[in-house]
């Protein structure tokens, strides 16, 4: 991702010539493949660690969300649900939801109103997201808080106190891009 020039401090300028930036930025840069019954147990560890109660409905919509592979509405999980139990109702989702992002287990995509599971379901953070405007991937981008870290840095210069903060970078894929050339 490139930031333009004039949003970048001379101190921060200054680290990238020197080369720490790179440094922060190369540290944690990976993308994840996605295994959903692997990260429905790191879930649960997590749970269990910090003492939190992943309820069967909980659990069951972070399975839906972790077992799709792309972004899910929340109507999308309703539906899925009532597939299952007729008599699921939307506050049931929206709570399990609510519950999966207060402990940082899922991420919501704000600009297509869908929510995606975590990669790193043991940490709380947040992370920029790669969105493919084709086939609607999204991917966490995994940047050692590289891109946050800046956003942080400059709120702080300025004196602006941030409540929450959300990166979403719309395009194409590399794979859309394969499949259809401009």
């Amino acid at each position: 991702m490139l930031i333009p020039i004039e949003f970048i401090s001379l101190q921060q300028r200054q680290w990238y010539a020197s080369g720490i930036m790179q440094r922060f930025t190369s540290s944690h840069s990976h993308s994840h493949p996605h295994d959903a019954d692997l990260y429905i147990r790191a879930v649960e560890q997590a749970c269990t660690e910090r003492g939190l109660r992943l309820t069967s409905s909980r659990r069951e919509v972070l399975s839906l969300i972790a077992k799709s592979g792309h972004p899910v509405k929340a109507y999308d999980l309703l539906d899925d649900l009532r597939d299952r139990h007729s008599s699921a109702a939307p506050p049931t989702v929206y709570r399990a939801l609510d519950f999966l992002l207060a402990h940082a287990f899922i991420h919501r995509l704000d600009s297509i109103n869908a929510f995606v599971s975590c990669q790193h379901p043991d940490e709380a953070h947040q992370v920029p997201f790669l969105i493919c405007d084709i086939c609607h991937g999204a991917e966490e981008l995994c940047d050692g808080g590289a891109v946050v870290g800046l956003i942080e840095a400059e709120a702080a210069r300025r004196g602006f106190h941030p409540r929450s903060q959300s990166l979403e970078v719309h395009g194409v894929c590399q794979g859309c891009q394969t499949e259809n050339p401009p």
